[in-house]
Order: C-alpha cells, then structure tokens, then sequence
C-alpha cells in the first residue's frame, strides 16, 4: 500500500540580511521579512512628516526602464519635499522598488503610500494577489499567523481569530516583507494569513506597498 505524503506546511522565512526577501520566490515559503531598522534619515523624516500632521494619500502606477536604470519618483510625498531627510526617504522607496522589480522580472509596479489613523484590514486575512512587498515605516507593523494558528476555512471571521498573544507575531517599523498571495502559481490555498494591527488613538502608520502589475 502506497504511503500518503503530506504536502509540508508553509514557512515563513525572517532575518537581517535584504536577501532573505529572495527566499520567498522559494515554493514552501509564503513570507520573507527583512528585519532592518531605518536609517537616522528615513527616520527622522517620517518623524516630521507625522508632526506635520497633513494628510498622505498616494497611488502610483511606476514602469520599470527596460535597461535597469533604476526608478525614479521626483513626486513622491512631494508636499513633504521640504522636510529634512525627504529625498533620502524617497531614494529608500526607489530601492524598494527596484529590488522588488528585479526579484519578479517586473515590468510595472504598483505603489501606494499611506498614512492611516485606523486598521486598514482589521481582519486576518489573505490577499489575492501574487506577491505583495508591505514595509510600515512609522507605527504598529502588520501581523502575520503561522500555519494552523486558525482554519482556513475561517478566515475572515472574528470568533475565529486566536487570542493567545503568542500566535500573533509582528513586524516592527521599518522592516520590509513579501507577502506571497493566492495567486502565486502554486501558492493556493497557503498564501499568508495576516492583518493591519490595532492602532491607538492618536497613533499613525506610514505604509508603503507594492503589487506586480505586469
């Protein structure tokens, strides 16, 4: 009689070196986290930009050049452009950007930059996409579930969620993860089951984010 083998459970891949992110183009493998801390720069100007206490809503549609010049983005949290430390926060991104690019073989990126006052996706959950780079630069990381911490066929729903504080892990400011989705060929059904952390009042997050469009 054959032996059944069970399809090992996901993992989810964590350390301080950038290629670690590589390891989640790896099957089996449905988060890297890039556990860096923020430069004095890119630090002390989100610090400014939350003093500043202006809105931050930006979405961007970038194409990556064909001859891997590298991106570039002069509007970015253009109405911050004269804080300390704004073009180090923006060359910081255009990394990003370009590592995520170059991971994927992208040809064109989706950016979004926030800055929230609330849980934006209070629910664990999954996303339906391939591979999505999260990164909060300011406030509370997003949180993430090991495989088993709640069924699958759960999610989505409160009463399921854990409570123990030990099945909750978090990212900090300032680190960089990929998030591998449902639609990652051969990810169904074992893309990452994560949440927007709670947010206190009076707290913000800055949260960049990028999407394989094409």
């Amino acid at each position: 009689m054959p032996t059944l083998q069970l399809a090992p459970l996901p993992r989810q891949i964590r350390g301080s070196d950038p290629a670690v992110l590589a390891e989640a183009l790896h099957d089996g493998v449905n988060l890297a986290i890039w556990e860096r801390e923020l430069s004095p720069a890119v630090a002390g100007f989100v610090a400014a930009l939350l003093a500043q206490g202006t809105p931050l809503a930006e979405s961007l549609s970038v194409e990556i050049a064909a001859d891997g010049s590298g991106c570039s983005l002069p509007t970015l949290a253009g109405g911050a452009a004269g804080l300390p430390g704004h073009a180090a926060f923006v060359a910081d991104v255009a990394w990003l950007l370009d590592a995520y690019a170059c991971l994927l073989d992208a040809r064109r990126v989706g950016l979004r930059l926030r800055l929230l006052d609330r849980a934006m996706c209070p629910r664990f959950h999954i996303d339906r996409v391939p591979l999505r780079l999260v990164s909060t630069y300011a406030g509370p990381g997003s949180e993430w579930l090991g495989e088993g911490s709640m069924p699958r066929q759960r999610i989505g729903q409160a009463a399921a969620e854990p409570q123990r504080p030990e099945l909750i892990h978090k990212m900090a400011a300032g680190h960089v993860a990929l998030l591998k989705g449902e639609r990652w060929v051969g990810n169904e059904h074992t893309a990452i089951v994560h949440r927007s952390p709670p947010v206190a009042d009076g707290e913000r997050r800055l949260l960049l984010t990028l999407d394989w469009l094409d």
